[in-house]
């Protein structure tokens, strides 16, 4: 039974991770950008002015500067 607890605990984790690291790719497939246009470096968590932007504006990219050399 305790083997069972431990296998479900994983399942759950391991599901919710893959939600959470697939989020973000999809905001660049649902603007036709790529990663590096809102993270300072790509597929790091860092946010340039454009990504803090796009994250303050319910995830629009309507009232946001492109970023610097783009």
């Amino acid at each position: 039974m305790k083997l069972f607890q431990v296998l479900v605990a994983l399942a759950i984790l391991s599901g919710s991770m893959i939600s959470i690291s697939t989020a973000k790719p999809a905001y660049a497939t649902k603007e036709g950008k790529k990663c590096g246009y809102c993270h300072v470096t790509a597929g790091k968590p860092d946010l340039n002015d454009t990504g803090k932007c796009y994250k303050a504006n319910d995830h629009s990219l309507a009232k946001c500067a492109a970023p610097a050399g783009s």
